[in-house]
């Protein structure tokens, strides 16, 4: 059977392709695949336990052995527009790696549920906790991200922005990433608070205007800590007022200065 795949986690210029590890490593971007699941309201005697431990008997059976996926994290709403969502990510190689995973996933379903009546009634009680629809994208990672050691060990507060890419005729592929780098290194490596950060562009999907970035702390008091430490690290570089509206001039042309927030919640246990 084929199992979901998808992606959460968008468009620089044209169909720039880059690397999320370091801004001096050789180019090399990964794509990341965003599932919007959503929970089964229908569903009587719901237990987030059972869930859990369905998830995690599939996360260690399957996901962890398939080599062919990087990465995978299920984040659950918790200050967003609809309380059912659950969002399914995961992280590939290149597009023949998201094939790849698929294949291999039925090969590992087999061997872990043999018999046909035991894989099915395990199939069936996973799928009992969704609702029948689902949405997709596929993101593209940029570099400048801010990468964990390891794998969190608590459940994490996730900050998503999303914002829109303009295409101002004076501006170019290189200018954009420099700016970037520039408040990378000054600004989101050097800030404490903000254990990971992640940039991606639209790769597939609904808009690919989408510039989304992701900013991990460990609590909701901390990121608004982050976010006033963010601006004492830009005015300590930007020293003056026109250093800093010269930079903002520049920047602000690539974006249509729209954008969107979403903040969710780490299920730290159903991560590889």
């Amino acid at each position: 059977m084929k199992t979901m795949k998808s992606i959460f986690l968008v468009a620089v210029l044209g169909l720039l392709l880059m690397s999320n590890t370091s801004w001096a490593q050789a180019e090399k971007t990964y794509l990341v695949t965003v599932t919007k699941l959503h929970w089964n309201m229908d569903l009587e005697n719901f237990s987030m336990d059972d869930w859990k431990a369905t998830e995690k008997e599939y996360l260690d059976k399957v996901v962890k052995k398939n080599e062919f996926i990087i990465g995978q994290e299920f984040l659950m709403h918790h200050f967003t527009a609809d309380n059912t969502e659950i969002l399914l990510v995961t992280t590939y190689e290149n597009w023949g790696a998201i094939e790849k995973a698929g294949e291999r996933d039925d090969e590992l379903v087999k061997a872990a549920w043999p018999d046909e009546k035991a894989r099915k009634a395990f199939f069936e009680k996973k799928a009992q906790f969704y609702a029948r629809h689902h949405s997709d994208e596929i993101y593209a990672t940029i570099p400048g991200a801010k990468l964990p050691k390891a794998n969190f060990d608590k459940d994490m507060v996730y900050y998503v922005r999303v914002s829109h890419f303009s295409y101002p005729k004076d501006g170019t592929e290189k200018e954009f990433m420099e700016l970037n780098k520039q408040y990378f290194d000054a600004v989101t490596n050097k800030n404490d608070l903000i254990k990971a950060y992640y940039p991606n562009r639209h790769a597939w999907g609904a808009d690919n205007t989408e510039f989304t970035e992701v900013y991990v702390v460990e609590t909701l008091a901390d990121l608004e800590k982050a976010l006033d430490k963010n601006r004492e690290l830009f005015r300590a570089t930007w020293t003056d007022d026109a250093k800093r509206k010269a930079y903002w001039d520049k920047r602000n042309k690539y974006d249509t200065g729209v954008h969107a927030d979403y903040i969710y919640k780490l299920v730290h246990e159903l991560s590889k």
